[in-house]
């Protein structure tokens, strides 16, 4: 895997992570969404001399896309810069190395802001530092944690390239993926049967990452799939899936990832499609919840279909 890849991967991981450990916040403290980079969005547009085109909600919608856009182009660039730096012998090892690529992501954020005159941090309150600082120090630690485990390593097994079969199953995966986000860890970590496979702790945090997904999907407070942020999180997820399969089995993870990550974007707007499709008038599914338990139990199918075959592993040479 190339550095470049590694970085792309890598920040997918982090803004993720980041998006979810906002969303986390938005839940807890019942807070509205911060209109930060739709403020962003228009005033370098206005730099530009131009504006964000439309009226009304269109116009809004736009904003809102363009402003989750920039924020995931960030995250994607941080990750890049991590992995170069990384692989160039720069890297700051441990959580200090997650906390330094957070303070970057931060600080690429904010001057940007700040340049643009959207905000200034000199006028932040503590609170305000604490609700930016958190999920970028979140966005830092997995991420740097991505690329070190996507690093080539003395003793690494030398990896084929992926069969089609395994690039299939990555699709598969991705689909379950588009449907619950959870499976695209949860699949392999459940059914990973190697004996230096996820221990105890990771298939719990799996399972319990799983059920809870299943429940919150069923609230009505539950955004949708694929407004940006959210969308961004599946497709991330399904090309980890992927990756992850291709770990087990041994073979080179591009071809799966991108499999599991096209899978995700599918999943995702065919999972909608069935439940606005279920939730018509007349429909035999007359409530959401319904519908709901439909689609739970087609995701993890899929993602069994995908998972079960290789969960024993695949004999690898290795390199000194």
């Amino acid at each position: 895997m190339s550095a470049l890849t590694r970085g792309l991967t890598a920040g997918a991981v982090g803004t993720t992570v980041l998006n979810a450990v906002t969303y986390a916040d938005m839940a807890l403290r019942g807070r509205s969404a911060s209109d930060t980079p739709e403020r962003t969005v228009d005033a370098l547009a206005d730099r530009l001399g131009t504006e964000v085109s439309g009226s009304g909600d269109e116009r809004e919608n736009r904003r809102t896309a363009l402003g989750a856009l920039s924020g995931t182009a960030t995250g994607l660039l941080v990750g890049v810069v991590t992995s170069y730096a990384h692989k160039k012998g720069y890297a700051v090892p441990g959580v200090l190395g997650g906390a330094a690529t957070g303070a970057l992501a931060m600080a690429t954020t904010d001057g940007a802001m700040a340049a643009l005159g959207v905000s200034d941090p000199r006028d932040w309150e503590a609170s305000d530092w604490v609700a930016d600082a958190v999920p970028h120090l979140a966005y830092g630690l997995a991420t740097h944690a991505t690329v070190q485990a996507l690093s080539p390593q003395p003793g690494d097994a030398v990896r084929s390239p992926a069969s089609t079969g395994l690039t299939f199953r990555s699709f598969l995966l991705g689909l379950a993926t588009g449907g619950r986000t959870s499976l695209g860890v949860a699949g392999p970590v459940l059914t990973d049967a190697r004996p230096e496979g996820p221990g105890v702790l990771a298939r719990l945090g799996a399972l319990g990452a799983l059920v809870t997904e299943v429940v919150m999907d069923k609230q009505p407070s539950t955004p949708s799939r694929t407004e940006p942020g959210p969308l961004g999180g599946r497709v991330a997820a399904g090309g980890l899936a992927g990756a992850a399969l291709a770990a087990r089995d041994g073979s080179t993870p591009t071809a799966p990832a991108a499999a599991g990550a096209l899978g995700a974007l599918a999943g995702s707007h065919a999972g909608l499609a069935w439940r606005m499709w279920a939730g018509r008038k007349g429909s035999p599914f007359s409530e959401d919840w319904q519908a709901a338990l439909v689609e739970d139990g087609v995701a993890i199918a899929l993602a069994l279909v995908a998972c079960l075959p290789g969960r024993r592993g695949q004999r690898t040479a290795v390199v000194g």
